[in-house]
């Protein structure tokens, strides 16, 4: 169980060494590919883990050579991140400002997989860039789920939520339940939990969602590995916001992150969901 003190989220954050093979891809805002780079990323614990080097090493899709090389040690977390009981986390910007860059990520892990989607804002308030990073445990097998489709979406979703609070508080668990169904071109979700119930509708547009029938447009790219990534087009100003990253691990079974915003741009909670497809 994850409980709000900064010991477990160290040894929340163990649960990440390893050396992680895979890629980091660029994304477009509208999810064009634009690059993608081999890499590997390596968490080595030292001092009986009272301390973690991290290296993250880059290499040149064409000839293999290793371009970047970049060494990180550190003994302590800072409060832009947070972790749970697996190891899954999201670091990012604590805080919303006009006029200056934001962003965050959002790391999932199931066994010897990780996905990590990084999402960034321009200082214009847009959505500007995406990396998703899909990484599996150096030697065990590097199978991917297809790119993510409306389809796999569509049906009723039970899952279970905890959530982290910036100021450790003890977290909160929830089930929910999630029905998304299609009519022509339109996706229609509603969403409900012991706290809300909220329903919402999009285009489709190929690979692009567009919830567009709110205050705020929200945008969901469908992208390879089974990922979604829900970002605000732009990030509002005097509403609350939140980022969220998906990921369909099996045809039944997705995880989903959320780090929440306030109305005032302060990051105010951190929601994991791992849902299961029942009908």
């Amino acid at each position: 169980m994850e409980t709000p003190d900064s010991t477990s989220q160290w040894d929340n954050l163990l649960c990440n060494l390893g050396a992680w093979q895979g890629s980091f891809t660029r994304l477009s805002p509208q999810g064009i590919l634009s690059e993608d780079i081999p890499s590997l990323v390596t968490l080595e614990g030292l001092n009986n883990n009272q301390t973690i080097r991290h290296t993250i090493q880059h290499f040149s899709s064409v000839t293999g050579e290793r371009v970047q090389n970049k060494v990180l040690e550190y003994s302590s977390l800072n409060r832009s991140i947070l972790l749970f009981a697996d190891g899954a986390f999201s670091q990012g910007s604590m805080q919303y400002a006009p006029f200056s860059e934001f962003g965050a990520e959002l790391g999932l892990i199931w066994g010897d997989r990780r996905l990590r989607l990084v999402q960034l804002f321009d200082t214009g308030n847009h959505l500007t860039r995406l990396t998703l990073i899909r990484e599996h445990r150096q030697h065990t097998p590097a199978a991917e789920r297809p790119p993510l489709s409306v389809e796999m979406l569509l049906g009723e979703w039970q899952g279970d939520a905890v959530t982290l609070y910036p100021d450790w508080r003890t977290p909160d668990r929830f089930s929910t339940r999630l029905s998304v169904n299609r009519e022509g071109d339109r996706l229609h979700q509603r969403l409900t939990t012991p706290q809300i119930d909220f329903t919402s509708s999009a285009q489709i547009n190929g690979s692009i969602l567009l919830f567009d029938r709110g205050s705020t447009p929200i945008q969901v790219l469908l992208l390879p590995d089974g990922t979604s990534s829900n970002t605000p087009l732009t990030i509002p100003r005097g509403k609350p916001f939140w980022l969220e990253a998906g990921w369909l691990i099996e045809p039944n079974l997705r995880q989903r992150m959320i780090r929440s915003y306030d109305d005032r741009g302060g990051w105010v909670s951190l929601t994991r969901v791992i849902e299961r497809k029942i009908t």
